[in-house]
């Protein structure tokens, strides 16, 4: 045996960090080294989760995809507030869905569970609390807004159950939820309407275990109403627009992005069905420097975004023509800036 043998000798060049991120042309990083899936333009897609997601609903749209959109704009939507841009950035109008265990507590919505804080109020104006800034205007009684998720609930399950490729894109580990039966709201009690009461609200972080458990959950549930449904996994890249624990918002963001990136990891990599894309890393590796936050150094900037599509076309649709073999977009995309991203976590700050 060869006492000199490293076993680090002759790995592929990605493998190495001069070669695999240095070395790499200013917008030609890609660390994907092979998907499980290919995606075609029959396929119909569905996308939910974090700010993040409505980027790739974008760019799906804008390819000329299959992308699905369960509650389209209605004539009577106009008096509560909905706008198109409302309504079709979302597959259906459960807006954000920023933790995955408040994407697990939809499904249970969906057969069944009726969480017992079911409305908040302002202004005699009725608000959904598991998506408070879906009816800008809110509603003008309990009895509309219940008829409302209803419908929107139904919807969610057709979506699911339709779909060939859900992309969820995991945001946040930070929660408000409430002491009385542990329903995890998008956004904290009183930012939006109503009021925040410490004797039945309080704060949660998710950690690895509760993450990596509510991720399978939700992935085995979602392929037990659809067998042939395909799943891929991301993580948002925006860091937490504020933190309720007791430290720096980034020492709070860092937690959050490294236990969300290892539950995505070992998920996809425990369930045949399942992928991960590495958006965050596309936009957070070094050899970029900032180049793709926004002044903020929170928002993506359109260039990143652009770099992150261009990843996820070549080694996720079937090739159309010679343009995706070259890493360009097929068809490029534009978008309007930040206003075309819906955030509720800005209202944090």
């Amino acid at each position: 045996m060869n006492s000199h043998h490293n076993p680090y000798h002759g790995l592929a060049a990605s493998q190495y960090w001069r070669s695999g991120v240095v070395d790499v042309g200013l917008g030609e990083f890609d660390p994907l080294i092979k998907s499980k899936f290919r995606i075609s333009h029959r396929d119909r897609i569905a996308t939910i989760g974090s700010c993040f997601a409505q980027h790739l609903a974008r760019f799906i749209k804008r390819q000329g995809m299959n992308y699905l959109v369960g509650e389209p704009l209605r004539p009577s939507d106009a008096t509560l507030g909905v706008t198109v841009e409302l309504s079709e950035q979302f597959s259906a109008r459960y807006g954000n869905v920023y933790t995955v265990r408040q994407a697990l507590q939809l499904l249970d919505r969906v057969t069944g569970w009726q969480p017992k804080e079911d409305y908040w109020e302002r202004d005699g104006r009725y608000f959904d609390p598991f998506r408070p800034t879906m009816f800008p205007n809110g509603f003008s009684s309990r009895e509309q807004l219940a008829s409302e998720r209803d419908s929107h609930l139904a919807h969610v399950r057709t979506v699911f159950s339709t779909a060939d490729v859900v992309v969820f894109t995991l945001g946040l580990t930070e929660a408000w939820t409430s002491r009385i039966d542990g329903a995890v709201f998008p956004l904290a009690p009183g930012v939006v309407a109503g009021s925040y009461d410490h004797t039945i609200h309080s704060f949660e972080n998710f950690g690895y275990s509760q993450v990596v458990g509510d991720l399978s959950q939700w992935c085995e549930r979602l392929r037990n109403w659809n067998d042939r449904i395909r799943i891929l996994l991301t993580v948002s890249p925006v860091p937490l627009n504020a933190t309720y624990m007791d430290r720096n918002v980034w020492t709070s963001t860092t937690y959050s992005k490294a236990v969300l990136r290892a539950a995505a990891g070992d998920v996809a990599g425990g369930l045949d069905y399942v992928d991960y894309f590495p958006s965050y890393e596309v936009i957070t590796c070094p050899q970029h420097q900032t180049r793709y936050f926004e002044d903020d150094l929170r928002n993506v900037r359109e260039t990143g975004v652009q770099h992150v599509m261009r990843v996820f076309e070549r080694h996720y649709l079937t090739v159309r023509d010679e343009s995706c073999k070259t890493g360009e977009l097929s068809r490029p995309l534009h978008t309007d800036g930040l206003s075309a991203v819906l955030c509720d976590e800005d209202l944090l700050g």
